[in-house]
């Protein structure tokens, strides 16, 4: 049974639930794949398509075949004419991919169609590859939203094609770039294998050589191998067929004419093409097994063509067995592909970093994107964080979360709709205009959804009916109702399993107010003037003259509500001022400014009396049009400067305003007209926050310019620096170097740049052998880390630096497809203002995990602030927890989704790396049925990290690698039913019956 399961019949109960039966005559799977010649070389042609949920079209468009002169694609078509085709031959295969285009296309089939399909599901002829709704970036995208939009795909298919839709490979055949921990991920949801189509042109020219395309990728450094574990192969083309065997209506290569009476009988031609083609791909692989993947972008909408031409390759080809050729052809698939792999039972080599940055030529590094959209992957963000809400309160509270007060509301809109946004040209930021602004359309129709459910179940959970409303632009200080309001309240959602204290800032126009907790207890609070580029950005939609400002507080998965009502209404007389200041400081940090420049001059930790010299200015790379060493410009993708040193916007900084009070202490740095800077210290808090806002970027001069910050220490990182894969585990990184091979660096700047998803920091380093000497001048004590709102791009180009990339606007296509200029013209057509934060925190580096873990996690999940105009009723209840305690710090509730009517789905995670804190990289218990208030756990069983499979049913193919690493230490057990254990960095995930309370 699985690690926990109350009963038997509830575990059947489950399945029966969960899962729908393929079938007496089901052959899917592995049993499903075609006979093989072990005395020769096999050739697996793989019929695909790669059909983007967005990119250069829309969604829609795409799907519809609409607007066919940006592009001639319609995924429609393509499943019609390739379910056609595949019933005409047995033999036929073929792969399908994004499941948010098959999800369409299956709710418009008839019955009679449906039945057609699931047979050639069940026999293996149609076969569901990587599951997901999409095919996601690896770069930009946040670990909770790829699991997230990998079980909504994986769902579908399970519920429509049972075990037969369960994919057994992941295929990232365009992403540009690969994460380690999106492997880990795939590794964990039970995939055997990953087949990917782009690495850097220097990695492929080694493995190349050395046959290593195919190998053993350890993905964790601290899951206990083999969970992390996954079989990975590099594909010979990309994801395009060999030259000269295209054979789509979109292609030029000739079909094979095989009449010999005809005009161009050209069998033996094509046969002796193909037959090279495969002996010269075979000598870069180990077995005696090649794969070839005959497809494209949006390909097969006339599938006739590419069938009729591949039965007549297998046929000629095959032919020439009988004279003693040893070239085997057939219809295949990844995973069946894979399995001959696995049989070989070769040991393979063992990957442990990972496959970032990407290049495809000497400058052509695609390290841009990690930036690209920077707005854009903000509200990705953010949407994600109010998914996680809109999930947990649909099942706290109770169906009339979605059929209540308020309306009809539901998460399933925005499920479909985040799901969208991990595509790799989503969030990362490389598709037309039109279709970024389609993405973000759609992320606030799945907002508007989740707003009805949020307030349905905070009515029900508070007992008060009244309006509630959200203000979407707290960012640039704009709410109405704070605004104009003398007294209303303030609803505070955590999705946290911890209590979390936040601080808040609403836009007002009186001059003092006073603000109490759900107890009653006044809150200290003060009213700050706004800065000149918030009254800039806002543009005549709010007239708030300062900001509200105080700390909150909020229940682990629950809420608190304050109430605010205006003290005074006369103009305001701040302590703010315009001066000059050396220093801002509260219990925890210090942070000083240079008389001369007003930059950052130095931080200090007063807990561990650390401190450093820290500088930090703004400053662009002139975006490189080409020149006669390569002609490659900067664009979407493309990162290329025209120069190593960057230009400084301002050597000073203009401090505007300062505040000083209890509640805040912040300083208002200006560099330009179009960049400026918030230094803020709140009480109690242990981070230096800096709130930069950038644009419009200036381009009048002709030049594309994308702009850094760049932080400055005196820390002896020697040229080491560390960042994060994707939200979770970290990675080394070392400039100029890669762990894989001996790295030729052709452009020193983008060449050293790597994706950031929350977090990236510098230490003191050592790279030679410590002497008595050299000891004593060490200093490796210290730890800046950086907790990022977004996806960035970032490095560190010389020693104690570390820079990050916030804003890019360019003039020149990079010629990589999307064909146009990444200028994003912003809401008033004259470019972009992009507002946001960075996190600064010093620590030592040995504890510095116990503050960037949980500061990262608040950042991701923040709370949700609701507002209610008037007094709350004497029924209304202030504060709600959903559960009985806080969780243990090292647990993350990364999950609680409403599954079915009386199932819940809830993925709990160890939010520490194995040996990274002293206090926390441990195994920590939690009791399943202590964990909610409101719920009570009537049966647990364990699944897959997708929830497509019961734990217990997961068995992965087996495989050898070449060396292996220091053993980790063995993985502690759950003490008893009902209690789980969780070890570093392990996420498990679990469906609860559940009986609301």
């Amino acid at each position: 049974m699985a690690a926990l399961c109350i009963s038997f019949l509830f575990q059947l109960f489950f399945c029966l639930v969960f899962s729908l039966p393929t079938g007496r005559n089901s052959i899917c799977g592995y049993k499903s794949c075609p006979a093989t010649n072990p005395s020769m070389l096999n050739v697996h042609l793989v019929p695909h398509t790669h059909d983007d949920v967005g990119w250069l079209k829309t969604v829609d468009q795409y799907f519809y075949g609409d607007r066919n002169n940006i592009q001639h694609a319609g995924v429609q078509y393509i499943l019609d004419s390739v379910i056609d085709q595949l019933q005409k031959d047995p033999a036929r295969r073929f792969i399908y991919v994004e499941t948010a285009f098959f999800y369409r296309w299956w709710k418009q089939q008839s019955q009679s169609t449906q039945r057609i399909v699931t047979q050639l599901v069940n026999e293996g002829r149609l076969e569901f590859i990587n599951g997901g709704w999409c095919m996601s970036d690896e770069a930009t995208t946040h670990y909770s939203a790829v699991i997230d939009q990998m079980t909504l795909g994986l769902r579908f298919l399970n519920d429509t094609f049972g075990e037969c839709g369960r994919p057994r490979v992941a295929w990232h055949i365009d992403p540009f770039g690969h994460a380690r921990e999106h492997a880990s991920i795939f590794a964990q949801m039970g995939y055997d294998g990953f087949f990917f189509g782009r690495l850097d042109y220097q990695d492929k020219a080694r493995r190349m050589k050395t046959k290593e395309m195919e190998m053993l990728w350890r993905a964790s450094e601290s899951l206990t191998p083999p969970v992390a574990d996954l079989f990975t192969g590099v594909l010979p083309n990309g994801y395009n067929p060999p030259e000269g065997f295209c054979w789509d209506q979109s292609c030029d290569d000739a079909p094979i004419r095989d009449d010999p009476d005809l005009e161009d009988y050209n069998v033996d031609e094509i046969v002796q093409l193909f037959v090279n083609t495969s002996y010269k791909q075979a000598a870069f692989y180990k077995t005696n097994h090649i794969i070839m993947t005959m497809g494209s972008d949006f390909q097969y909408e006339n599938a006739n063509l590419w069938y009729k031409n591949m039965d007549k390759l297998i046929k000629y080809v095959n032919a020439l067995q009988a004279k003693g050729s040893k070239v085997n052809v057939l219809y295949s698939t990844p995973s069946c592909y894979l399995q001959e792999l696995n049989l070989a039972n070769f040991t393979w080599p063992l990957k442990t970093d990972d496959f970032f940055p990407y290049a495809d030529a000497a400058h052509d590094f695609w390290t841009g994107y990690f930036t690209s959209r920077p707005a854009l992957k903000l509200y990705e963000r953010l949407s994600n964080s109010r998914l996680q809400t809109c999930n947990q309160l649909e099942v706290l509270g109770g169906p009339k979360s979605t059929s209540g007060p308020f309306g009809e509301g539901d998460s399933d809109t925005m499920k479909r709709a985040m799901g969208v946004a991990q595509h790799h040209d989503a969030v990362s930021g490389t598709e037309k205009q039109h279709v970024a602004y389609d993405y973000a359309r759609r992320l606030a129709t799945g907002w508007a959804h989740c707003e009805i459910l949020v307030r349905n179940s905070l009515a029900v959970l508070s007992g008060s009916e009244a309006p509630r409303v959200f203000c979407e632009n707290l960012n640039i200080s704009v709410c109405p109702l704070t605004e104009s309001s003398h007294k209303f309240s303030m609803n505070v959602y955590n999705p946290l399993g911890r209590t979390v204290s936040w601080p808040v800032r609403l836009p007002v126009n009186g001059s003092a107010y006073n603000v109490t907790d759900s107890t009653g207890k006044t809150v200290e609070s003060q009213v700050v003037p706004l800065s000149k580029s918030t009254k800039e950005v806002r543009r005549n939609r709010g007239y708030a003259k300062g900001e509200l400002v105080f700390q909150v507080e909020a229940p682990p998965l629950g809420y608190s509500t304050y109430i605010i009502s205006m003290h005074k209404d006369e103009p305001q007389a701040s302590s703010a001022k315009p001066t000059a200041t050396r220093s801002i400081q509260n219990k925890f940090l210090k942070v000083t400014f240079d008389d001369t420049t007003g930059l950052l001059s130095s931080l200090t930790n007063l807990e561990t009396n650390q401190t450093i010299r820290l500088t930090q200015n703004f400053y662009w790379y002139n975006a490189s049009v080409g020149n006669t060493e390569s002609p490659q410009t900067s664009g979407a993708y493309i990162f290329r400067p025209n120069s190593s040193d960057p230009l400084v916007i301002n050597k000073t900084a203009e401090i505007q305003i300062v505040t000083l009070s209890n509640t805040v202490q912040e300083v208002t740095q200006w560099f330009s007209p179009w960049v400026s800077q918030v230094v803020r210290l709140y009480e109690g808090r242990k981070e230096l926050e800096l709130e930069w806002t950038v644009g419009p970027v200036p381009v009048a001069d002709g030049l594309g310019k994308e702009v850094i910050t760049r932080l400055e220490t005196d820390i002896k990182s020697s040229d080491y620096f560390y960042t994060d894969s994707n939200g979770r585990e970290v990675l080394e990184r070392r400039k100029d170097y890669r762990p894989t091979w001996d790295l030729k660096q052709t452009e020193p700047v983008a060449g050293n740049y790597y994706p950031i998803n929350s977090r990236a920091y510098i230490k003191a380093s050592v790279v030679q052998p410590i002497t008595s000497a050299l000891f004593a001048s060490w200093d490796d004590k210290h730890q800046l880390t950086v907790v990022t709102d977004r996806s960035q791009g970032a490095s560190s180009l010389y020693n104690g630096s570390l820079e990050i990339m916030l804003h890019r606007r360019l003039l020149h296509d990079d010629f990589r497809g999307v064909g146009e200029p990444l200028s994003e013209p912003g809401e008033f057509s004259d470019g972009l203002v992009v507002r946001g934060h960075l996190l600064l925190t010093l620590t030592p580096p040995d504890t510095a995990a116990d503050v960037h873990r949980p500061l990262a996690q608040g950042m991701v999940l923040q709370p949700l602030l609701s507002f209610q105009d008037g007094t709350p009723s004497a029924n209304t209840k202030l504060q709600f927890s959903g559960l009985q305690a806080d969780l243990p710090p090292a647990v993350h509730l990364l999950t609680l989704s409403q599954w079915d009517k009386d199932l819940v789905l809830v993925r709990l995670e160890h939010q520490y790396e194995a040996k990274e804190s002293k206090t926390y990289s441990q195994p920590v218990t939690v009791n399943l049925q202590k964990l909610f208030s409101t719920l009570k756990v009537l049966g647990a069983s364990e699944m897959s990290l997708g929830a497509n499979q019961w734990k217990e049913d997961m068995n992965r193919l087996q495989w050898n690698p070449e060396k292996t690493s220091k053993p980790l230490p063995l993985s502690a057990k759950d003490p008893s039913p009902g209690e789980v254990t969780l070890n570093p960095m392990e996420i498990r995930t679990f469906l609860l019956r559940v009986q609301q309370l």
